[in-house]
């Protein structure tokens, strides 16, 4: 089982778009990965198309009643399942405090359902926060995958990531494995290659190659409920998602998936 988060503090920059497109190229390979909605707002949740009324049928079960992950999995055809957010998870911060015991809740729940649920990959999508609830999702997830829209405050805001993970870090006693993305990829603008060289500057080798287009069929998709391979599968977004799975693989090991 290999965990994938999204995360980063700034909205605007693709992440729930990413883990959408992300597991839909994952699952047009023949696997069914497991989307995990842990931002409040519930955007991956409302994709989707079957937003739970009771909070307990959401992640927040998980949290305030114990309740096994397993038991809160949907369907979600093409792709795989999901575990949908709930308005309720913006609670939990509040509930729970920030104690150890509740950061690791998460990981503890993934690897139990990890020998039931045998390999398969799960990509979370992050609040855009930094909270108890995006700071489980770092602590469960084997990589921290960081979108960066093309322009110069979204580069700033993930230099600020970057010095929260490395705060992190002796926390966990590990390093923390991530990847920055560049997103909303517009080459008709100057400042689109002036932040793309910067942030290849600062993030070195752990900047992806593959970039996200500015892209019609990206935007427009999560409106139809579409990933953007049903949407508009010949799409320059559905080459760039391609692109972009093609590059991670080695470094989630789902290659074999």
């Amino acid at each position: 089982m290999t965990r994938l988060a999204v995360f980063n503090q700034k909205g605007g920059v693709g992440k729930t778009t990413t883990v959408l497109n992300l597991s839909a190229a994952l699952a047009r390979r023949g696997s069914k990965p497991l989307l995990i909605d842990m931002d409040p707002q519930g955007h991956l949740t409302q994709i989707q198309g079957q937003p739970p009324d009771n909070a307990s049928q959401s992640l927040f079960g998980f949290y305030h009643d114990s309740k096994p992950l397993s038991q809160l999995e949907t369907s979600w055809e093409n792709i795989g399942s999901l575990i949908p957010s709930h308005r309720e998870l913006i609670k939990v911060d509040s509930i729970f405090g920030k104690g150890p015991a509740i950061l690791n809740r998460l990981k503890q729940g993934l690897e139990t359902l990890e020998k039931t649920s045998g390999n398969r990959c799960i990509f979370i999508d992050c609040c855009p926060y930094l909270g108890v609830l995006s700071l489980s999702a770092i602590f469960a997830s084997d990589i921290v995958l960081i979108p960066i829209a093309s322009d110069f405050l979204s580069l700033q805001g993930a230099q600020k990531v970057e010095k929260t993970l490395q705060a992190l870090e002796p926390v966990v006693k590990r390093r923390i494995n991530r990847r920055y993305v560049m997103t909303c990829y517009d080459r008709r603008r100057g400042m689109t290659f002036e932040v793309h060289g910067q942030a290849k500057s600062y993030f070195g080798r752990e900047l992806c190659d593959a970039v996200i287009s500015e892209n019609v069929a990206v935007a427009e998709s999560p409106q139809y409920k579409q990933d953007v391979f049903r949407y508009s599968g010949g799409s320059t977004g559905a080459h760039d998602y391609s692109k972009l799975l093609e590059e991670l693989l080695p470094s989630t090991q789902i290659a074999r998936l």
